[in-house]
């Protein structure tokens, strides 16, 4: 009975293991199909040089994208 239990266990331990490969396998699939071929890429280093973001800045920010949530 024990041993059946078991292997009933181990079976299911395969299925989900079987199930999570699959969804890594869909996840790839997905992230190839919204990748970009043949673009450059463009980098945004840099693009902020010589800004000076204050608390004040940060803190407006927040209250414009999460103004519906409370904090």
């Amino acid at each position: 009975m024990k041993q059946a239990a078991l292997n009933d266990t181990i079976d299911v331990l395969h299925k989900i293991e079987a199930i999570e490969k699959e969804i890594v396998d869909l996840k790839l699939i997905v992230l190839k199909k919204l990748t970009p071929t043949g673009r450059k890429v463009i980098s945004l280093k840099g693009i902020l040089k010589g800004v000076d973001i204050t608390d004040e800045d940060l803190t407006s920010a927040k209250k414009s994208l999460y103004s519906k949530v409370e904090i």
